[in-house]
């Protein structure tokens, strides 16, 4: 067994750990673990109420069962989760990487289907109507804004119910005045090497001045990922994969 420090990737929404298929063998010999959000495509633990903070919660948890601590990745959701264990449990952490670092922005505004999901009645209606697309459809939607259809039918396959519950929960608890804490502490992060993935084709998760201004209170570094969008890890694994394993090798205890 390799005794480099593993590696922990977190996904984001409306995903499951499939969108790190393509990197996660990538990265040489380090254990991966791929976190797998309660809800989607899994069940909830009992009196999940399936906010942020109770998400980042669970997150700590899986991270102290891996044993030691370990270079933590995430990308979308997983990139909010990723920052708030920085702030709150570096012990945990060898390092930090996340691609949603302008999300803790103070000038960052929830992306628009963001917001229907923050609005009651009209985000009920838009996961209902997620739920009954057939899936082929639904597969293909997800092909057509560029996710490989092996990681499209992984996402598809996990809406249901419950995911729609729990996506309507996450972001009505990350509402701008309840994120509030987690921008607060963002400086907290700076306790662990970290590094803000910027792809310059993402439109959910801030403008490039944004990002860089987060990453300043974060301590981070920027690194930018040119032509791909919000799916970089799946739209270029080569270059995800070595981004990555060069960031883990520079920040190794």
């Amino acid at each position: 067994m390799s005794d480099a420090t593993p590696v922990v990737l977190v996904h984001g929404n409306p995903e499951t750990p499939a969108v790190w298929d393509l990197v996660a063998d990538r990265l040489g010999s380090r254990p991966v673990h791929r976190a797998h959000l309660p809800g989607f495509g899994r069940p909830v633990p009992a009196d999940f109420a399936a906010t942020m903070d109770e998400y980042a919660s669970w997150l700590a948890g899986e991270i102290e069962a891996v044993g030691t601590p370990v270079h933590l990745v995430g990308h979308d959701w997983g990139g909010a989760l990723t920052l708030r264990v920085a702030e709150l449990r570096p012990d945990l952490l060898a390092s930090w990487a996340s691609d949603a670092v302008g999300l803790l922005h103070p000038e960052y505004v929830w992306h628009d289907l963001a917001q229907v999901w923050q609005t009651p009645g009209a985000g009920e209606e838009a996961v209902a109507a997620m739920a009954a697309l057939p899936a082929e459809d639904a597969v293909a939607g997800f092909e057509a804004i560029g996710i490989p259809r092996a990681q499209a039918a992984a996402f598809v396959a996990a809406i249901d119910d419950t995911f729609g519950r729990c996506v309507l929960a996450l972001y009505r608890s990350a509402v701008p005045e309840l994120l509030r804490p987690w921008r607060d502490a963002l400086a907290q992060a700076a306790q662990r090497p970290g590094l803000a993935v910027r792809s310059t084709g993402d439109p959910y998760v801030g403008d490039g001045r944004l990002v860089a201004e987060a990453a300043e209170a974060a301590g981070a570094e920027v690194a930018v990922i040119d032509g791909c969008g919000h799916w970089w890890m799946l739209e270029d694994p080569e270059r995800a994969a070595a981004l990555l394993t060069a960031w883990f090798a520079r920040t190794d205890p």
